[in-house]
């Protein structure tokens, strides 16, 4: 009958539309960030899994170009003080666009092999994060107060948190990108981290990020709004 071809038509025209859909949005890689402080009160982490998707549209590389998907890590180091390990690197204005390449430049400059960048879905791989691939780190004396955010660096730890508090280890390590819109864990890919909403509730209100952003003195580049440091 004529309208069993039409519904066999509508059924493959769904099912390409969705297998184009899945190819656009799939993720080329994901890596886990995490971060390891010692304090006083013992070791502390945080550890988030982030995506990173590149520009497959049909016109080309287009304005967006490739994005990262992903939290910024919250740990907490007792006594009310916080660190936050933002979705950027240092630069005035910040390097927004360095959390797409982190996984590949931390690998290469782990070790003497060339790793490109079409080769991290297939590669299992760690590296130290160190030096200009570190990303921004914000020191809160009360996470409750945007306010009270200031940039901070490594060494100076023992100052905004206390003399017996450094940082452990901050790593990388490439995962596979899964079967994306199913990757809810196992051997279908691990999913995007999303917490930072439940821990810093503040986030959700912009008026509060671009605060906290004020405070620690960061300078974003032009048209990037300021949730972008903390969730993409």
């Amino acid at each position: 009958m004529r309208w069993t071809r039409w519904i066999g038509l509508v059924i493959i025209a769904t099912a390409l539309l969705a297998g184009d859909q899945i190819r656009l949005k799939r993720p080329d890689h994901k890596y886990r960030l995490t971060i390891e402080v010692e304090t006083a009160q013992g070791l502390r982490t945080a550890t988030g899994v982030f995506a990173v998707h590149p520009n497959r549209s049909y016109g080309g590389t287009g304005s967006a170009g490739t994005q990262t998907r992903g939290d910024a890590l919250v740990v907490d180091l007792g006594n009310r003080k916080t660190l936050v390990v933002l979705m950027a690197q240092a630069g005035n204005p910040l390097d927004i666009d360095g959390m797409n390449y982190i996984a590949m430049r931390a690998i290469n400059a782990a070790t003497s092999k060339r790793v490109q960048f079409r080769e991290l879905k297939s590669l299992d791989a760690s590296a130290p994060v160190a030096d200009e691939l570190m990303p921004v780190l914000l020191a809160f004396a009360d996470i409750a107060d945007p306010s009270s955010a200031r940039a901070v660096k490594p060494e100076e730890f023992g100052a905004a948190f206390g003399a017996q508090t450094r940082l452990h280890s901050l790593t990388i390590a490439t995962l596979p990108p899964g079967w994306w819109p199913i990757d809810f864990g196992g051997a279908f890919g691990e999913p995007v981290t999303r917490s930072i909403e439940a821990i810093l509730p503040w986030t959700s209100a912009g008026a509060s990020v671009a605060q906290a952003v004020k405070s620690a003195g960061l300078v974003l580049p032009e048209g990037v709004e300021p949730i972008s440091l903390f969730r993409r």
